[in-house]
């Protein structure tokens, strides 16, 4: 069989070359469509969508704020939940106060010159102890007390398992000394007695903290106090002519 191709070369290459022109148009007028569509529903989002959506989020909002202000002591509330967030700090960070009765069980002197004590306090910020206490055997149980708390020495082990023994107190003052009666009408001096602790008393990281007196027990006047005999009533003033 035999073909004869009556179209020059030309015009093949024309054909061809129209066909190409026709696709390219056809596919640009397709993306061209395409983005016209894309750019429209992007509009449409814009401009519709976000519109309602914000206006259903602001309409939650009013709600909200409206329910919240209806609240009773809501600004509480809302404090009390901030300091909670702080708890587990805090919690790590602070002092084990209730050393506090062991401390006192054994700075407290024996009979006959025993404590009453009325008032405790610790200041964590100045790291002092203030006790206000009264005693029946007058300044020479006061003095026993005093060097009892200077002669007491905490014991503990530190975060590394490691035992240390420091001094309790520093600074020791007895202050505001004066008699009273007690509710059964007895004659006691009233007293304050502070002094400044070493830091590991009431430390977290201090573990097995016990305190102990160093003095070996002796309580004897002439080591802890003074002798009765240094004490009288005082003079009465001279009257004229006298």
């Amino acid at each position: 069989m035999i073909e004869i191709n009556l179209v020059p070369d030309i015009k093949q290459e024309l054909i061809k070359t129209q066909r190409m022109r026709l696709m390219v148009i056809s596919t640009s007028s397709f993306i061209g469509i395409a983005s016209v569509i894309i750019v429209i529903l992007l509009a449409f989002y814009v401009f519709a969508v976000q519109s309602i959506r914000n206006n259903v989020v602001d309409g939650q909002i009013t709600a909200g704020n409206k329910t919240l202000s209806e609240v009773k002591d809501l600004s509480k509330m809302l404090t009390i939940q901030n300091q909670l967030t702080k708890i587990p700090n805090i919690n790590s960070s602070k002092k084990i106060d209730s050393r506090s009765f062991e401390l006192l069980k054994k700075i407290i002197p024996p009979t006959p010159n025993d404590i009453q004590v009325s008032k405790f306090t610790v200041n964590s910020i100045d790291k002092t102890v203030s006790i206000e206490g009264q005693a029946y055997n007058s300044y020479a149980a006061v003095e026993v007390f005093k060097k009892t708390v200077g002669g007491a020495a905490v014991k503990y082990t530190d975060s590394d398992g490691e035992s240390h023994q420091d001094i309790l107190a520093s600074d020791i003052i007895v202050s505001d000394a004066s008699y009273g009666k007690d509710s059964s009408g007895i004659k006691v001096l009233r007293f304050n007695l502070s002094f400044n602790y070493v830091e590991e008393l009431f430390s977290p990281e201090s573990k097995n903290v016990s305190i102990s007196i160093t003095n070996n027990g002796n309580a004897t006047d002439s080591y802890l106090g003074v002798p009765n005999s240094v004490f009288t009533q005082r003079a009465d003033d001279l009257k004229e002519g006298e």
